[in-house]
């Protein structure tokens, strides 16, 4: 097995999961894991990962000191790298930071690089960088301004990379890590996947026993999965809950109930509650705030419903989610030393409701989910949906949030997403959306001036969710759903598109 220190970086699990996906088991420990702890698990290697923080910062987390000198080859990544460099170099920051892709001169292979070419492309995210390093270091890349990007002491067992193999930008991170893996660390494959959905299906028997579950179900890739993955193990004992907080896309509500019926769930339950969430969104335009309000306001409403359902189905026990791992990593749950990104509205709970969480998901990634979906017999065209976020449209909408902003931009995503349906480039891309920039244009209509808001739309490619580029949409494709929005839809005179990636920006607009 390889043991993952985690020092709270966005793609810790992500190290891990890459691992399990060579066969080789690897487990997750808090970066600051007692070496005996580590030792007992008789890793066959330690990778220390990234995190957010600075290694000369008043509370850096740093590793327990003897691992260094316990004998199992370390691989550091990103500030497991810096772990290295300031233990055995210097580190500092650097005015040129590096954060998404960038070209690399490999200068020499070494075990680590062995079978790369002499540049590749990686995903980088940082600020430090590591500056001098001993004699018995052997440099292996370098960009140009990052002049210790790779490197390796075989002697000392040690190995580190400024940048992110794990993540899928980095085009043979792969190469990298079974490097580390087998080539290194002479791990063995011995662990396995399948069979995921039935040991998740007996895990929830076992949980729920011959109680009930409640759960509030959005429709969406997650929730439909572990929904289902639910009513596998206890059938007509789920209740599934559909909140349409006004906040949806167009014809979801009625799209969400047809799924739920072909997929004969025993219980499925509506409920309208639009205008009150629209009344507490009123005005507010801070991101946080208004995640926060959905939240409480959709714990209100599923608490209601949840006393109507109780008094008829007293053996309700237990709170199903659809939470997935990058849903729990941008909340800052998994470590204390991770940077929270954004609350989510799946791990705000309320502690009022007496009911025990049951997060089937909880350790997976999208890509996991769908596969699963897929052994569970739910319909593609169910499984392969993009992404869309609990708390809707309002975090598409950047600024405060108004009945008029929401039909505007309900009008603008369905064009935007029928019109990648026709061409062919909904299935090629991993998420599409459209948001509303509040603030508004000067334009020409019909020989009138016009002051319009804006569309801002968003393609993008990914695996995982943890990183992803932007989607290279044909021109000629763009400009069509540009027209059709502006001709279409009252009240925006432009539209752009984005090219950011993750790192830096996030999918999602807020």
């Amino acid at each position: 097995m390889i043991v993952v220190l985690n020092f709270g970086g966005q793609t810790c699990h992500l190290i891990a999961k890459r691992i399990r996906s060579f066969g080789v088991f690897a487990e997750i420990l808090p970066c600051d894991a007692p070496l005996k702890e580590i030792v007992q698990k008789d890793p066959a290697g330690i990778i220390l990962s990234g995190g957010p923080s600075s290694v000369y910062e008043k509370d850096a987390p740093f590793p327990d000191d003897r691992i260094f000198s316990q004998g199992k080859p370390i691989l550091g990544i990103c500030y497991g790298h810096q772990l290295i460099g300031k233990k055995y170099g210097m580190v500092l920051p650097r005015q040129i930071k590096e954060f998404g892709k960038q070209p690399i001169d490999v200068l020499a292979h070494g075990q680590l690089f062995s079978g790369l070419g002499a540049k590749e492309q990686v995903w980088m995210s940082h600020g430090d960088q590591i500056t001098s390093l001993p004699h018995g270091f052997t440099v292996l890349a370098k960009t140009a301004s990052c002049p210790y990007t790779g490197v390796e002491n075989q002697k000392m067992k040690l190995f580190g990379v400024q940048f992110h193999p794990e993540v899928m930008h980095t085009i043979h991170g792969s190469q990298i890590l079974k490097n580390f893996v087998f080539g290194i660390c002479h791990a063995k494959k011995d662990f396995s996947l399948e069979g995921l959905s039935h040991k998740l299906i007996l895990e929830v028997k076992e949980i729920v026993g011959g109680s009930s579950v409640i759960m509030g179900t959005s429709g969406g890739v997650d929730s439909t999965v572990a929904a289902t993955l639910i009513h596998s193990a206890i059938g007509e004992r789920l209740h599934c809950v559909f909140i349409d907080t006004g906040l949806i896309r167009k014809r979801e509500a009625e799209e969400v109930k047809q799924f739920f019926q072909r997929l004969h769930f025993h219980h499925f339950h509506m409920v309208e509650a639009s205008a009150l969430f629209l009344s507490r969104l009123k005005g507010i335009a801070d991101p946080e705030r208004k995640r926060k309000i959905i939240a409480h306001a959709y714990i209100k409403v599923f608490e209601q419903k949840a006393k109507e359902l109780e008094k008829k189905y007293p053996d309700i026990r237990f709170l199903g989610q659809g939470t997935i791992y990058p849903d729990r990593i941008e909340s800052a749950q998994p470590t204390n030393k991770a940077s929270k990104i954004k609350s989510h509205h799946n791990v705000t709970l309320p502690e009022k409701m007496k009911l025990k969480v049951l997060e089937p998901l909880k350790d997976l990634y999208k890509d996991d989910v769908r596969k699963l979906g897929h052994d569970l017999g739910i319909p593609h065209d169910m499984i392969s949906r993009h992404p869309f976020p609990g708390p809707g449209l309002a975090i598409r909408i950047l600024g405060d949030v108004t009945k008029e902003k929401i039909n505007i931009l309900k009008e603008a995503d369905a064009i935007f997403i029928e019109e990648l349906k026709k061409s062919g480039y909904y299935h090629k891309v991993w998420q599409a959306l459209a948001a509303l920039l509040s603030v508004r244009a000067v334009g020409v209509m019909g020989d009138a001036r016009s002051y319009d808001y804006i569309i801002a739309l968003r393609a993008v490619t990914s695996v995982d969710a943890m990183t992803a580029d932007w989607a290279r949409l044909p021109p000629e494709l763009l400009e069509r759903i540009s027209n059709r929005i502006v001709n279409e839809v009252r009240g925006v005179n432009r539209v752009v598109y984005d090219v950011t990636q993750k790192p830096p920006a996030t999918i999602e607009y807020e």
